[in-house]
């Protein structure tokens, strides 16, 4: 794997602010996309439309007790976060084995699964894992939960959950794309790799590993169609990559085809709506016929699937592409969790550009430290 500043030597001030507003966009993004998904997802699109008007979903609407909600795949996203955090300080070890890393970061996230009270909870495992909003169990895909509850780690070899097809490894998947330091193909071999500790299935596993590329050009300032393509070329070098590059095409095909609409987004879904190519092909869609992020995601969510996965792919690249101030500031307002979103967002752009300040043989930071533990 290389250096997450790997081809940076240094950061200008105009790049590490452009930096920042891209992390959080693309964080803050798929959280409101899964938030605004959530309250439909599952339902058909005839249900939508008889629940919320001949429109569809239009805004944050009720889900669990609240609106603007998240999911398990906002919970996910920020402990895949919290691992790529964890794995740069961990290189001043010696150690330097990021899917690994990962893996440790994913079984936090399941430990906050368990039914305990406050005072059974570790404290001295990171910051993260401390948020007592992140404990909430909210509908997390059977394959995270039962790939993830043992210390057994999925490898590529021998991955977990060999027939599971669904974006739930692709959801978490976005802050891969922020490794701008990165070659696409390593980007696309980390999502890959991290995906099968859950998702063995090959379409789920490409599935992240391209999602994770697209995102990855629009934070290196790329447009839509230039970071697609992009995609599709690091997925034709990779067995089993059909129906993931087939997704893709199609994505970009109904961009030709007309007018963006919600007949073209049904159109899109893979034949089980909860299939990890289709989810991606309808978030691609929607990015690329947007006007701004609004439509965008009211777009991706008005369909007869897993409404959560899609606004939550949609929204990341969203965020990506435009940063966080293109973001629904309403919508931001009542999102469950910004805070946490936010500060995490900056820690890790902090890492990305300033890491060796804050750790190293010559200086270290025990706050920094402290919240990402070595251990």
């Amino acid at each position: 794997m290389g250096s997450a500043v790997e081809g940076k030597t240094a950061w200008g001030r105009v790049e590490q602010q452009d930096f920042r507003s891209r992390v959080r966009g693309t964080l803050l993004g798929g959280a409101i996309g899964d938030a605004l998904g959530t309250p439909v997802r599952g339902l058909s699109l005839d249900a939508i439309r008889e629940e919320h008007g001949p429109n569809g979903l239009t805004g944050p609407a009720l889900a669990h007790g609240r609106r603007g909600a998240i999911s398990s795949a906002t919970q996910l996203t920020l402990f895949t976060v919290d691992g790529l955090i964890r794995a740069q300080v961990r290189k001043d070890t010696g150690v330097w084995h990021p899917p690994t890393d990962l893996h440790h970061a994913y079984r936090r996230w399941s430990a906050t699964q368990h039914e305990w009270g406050p005072d059974e909870r570790r404290t001295d495992n990171g910051w993260l894992a401390q948020q007592e909003w992140l404990y909430a169990r909210r509908d997390p895909d059977r394959a995270s939960l039962t790939g993830l509850r043992d210390e057994a780690r999925g490898t590529l070899q021998s991955p977990k959950n060999p027939h599971a097809r669904d974006a739930g490894a692709a959801v978490r998947s976005a802050p891969f794309g922020l490794l701008v330091g990165w070659e696409p193909d390593l980007v696309l071999q980390l999502a890959v790799e991290c995906a099968v500790h859950s998702h063995g299935h090959p379409e789920a596993m490409l599935t992240a590993g391209a999602f994770a590329v697209v995102l990855h050009g629009l934070a290196r300032g790329d447009d839509m169609d230039v970071s697609v393509q992009r995609a599709l070329g690091a997925l034709g070098r990779r067995p089993g990559h059909q129906p993931v590059t087939d997704a893709l095409q199609q994505a970009l095909g109904a961009v030709r085809a007309g007018m963006p609409s919600a007949a073209r987004v049904e159109a899109l879904r893979d034949s089980s709506a909860e299939a990890a190519p289709g989810a991606l092909a309808v978030a691609v869609y929607c990015a690329l016929v947007s006007e701004d992020v609004r439509q965008g995601l009211r777009l991706a969510v008005n369909h007869s699937g897993n409404s959560a996965a899609t606004g939550a792919l949609c929204g990341a690249l969203l965020g990506a592409l435009h940063g966080e101030t293109a973001l629904p500031p309403a919508w931001l307002a009542e999102l469950e969790g910004r805070g946490t979103v936010l500060e995490i967002a900056d820690d890790f752009a902090m890492e990305m550009t300033q890491g060796p300040s804050l750790h190293g043989p010559a200086r270290s930071s025990p706050g920094w430290l402290a919240r990402y533990p070595r251990g």
